[in-house]
């Protein structure tokens, strides 16, 4: 993996708290959670010059399924990931500041998060995710998806909006442009999504909190 070593845009002094509790009270009351200008503005602006740093071919392309299920199929996504591991300053920064997230909601509505694991997307011109869920009940021990924004300026011309559905049914979804800072947090067997097809570069990081699956003493791996 390809390591960043630019040093970090320090924020301002910036206390979390009350967007932590906002993010709460929405998945009580909703099972999702749409903040824009989230994350602390140093932190998004250091993960977008990561991201826009890295060439096309340290990205890997997306696929679907885990394990023995996985499988790369672009009738359904044709995006490209990298894993974000914590080897550079900003991806540790990252990863603390999610762990605080965790340990928060943790607190607050008992949920018993493990691990959480991310990467970075990139989704180039004519790129697409058709609609599906990130867990399915009783299969998967993906609790809460988080999706945050690396994009300055996007307009709704330009495409790529995530498409949240509040159940199998719905139709209408609500969009949910990509621009840069957003936060979006869903209970992740409860909401299809999509990613409609995108006419720029578009970067965005897209993680999940998980329970513990452990058998017989190994912890399962997140990704």
């Amino acid at each position: 993996m390809a390591s960043f070593n630019s040093e970090i845009i320090d924020p301002p002094s910036y206390d979390d708290t009350a967007l932590f509790e906002r993010i709460c009270r929405d998945l009580v009351t909703d099972g999702f959670s749409i903040c824009h200008n989230a994350l602390p503005p140093g932190l998004s602006e250091s993960l977008a010059i990561q991201a826009s740093s890295y060439h096309d071919q340290v990205f890997e392309s997306a696929g679907i399924g885990r394990g023995q299920q996985f499988e790369k199929n672009t009738q359904i996504r044709t995006d490209q990931i990298l894993w974000i591991e914590g080897d550079s300053p900003v991806g540790q920064k990252w990863l603390d500041w999610t762990s605080s997230l965790q340990s928060y909601i943790n607190r607050r509505l008992f949920l018993g998060l493990f691990s959480f694991e991310s990467h970075f997307s990139h989704y180039p011109p004519g790129s697409f995710y058709k609609r599906h869920m990130d867990a399915f009940k009783g299969q998967s021990n993906r609790i809460l998806t988080l999706v945050t924004y690396l994009n300055h300026d996007w307009k709704e011309r330009d495409g790529g909006a995530l498409k949240l559905y509040r159940c199998s049914d719905d139709q209408r979804g609500i969009t949910i442009l990509p621009d840069f800072g957003t936060l979006v947090v869903f209970l992740s067997e409860d909401f299809p999504h999509e990613v409609l097809t995108t006419h720029r570069d578009r970067l965005s990081i897209a993680g999940w909190f998980r329970l513990n699956n452990s058998q017989g003493g190994v912890i399962d791996p997140p990704n």
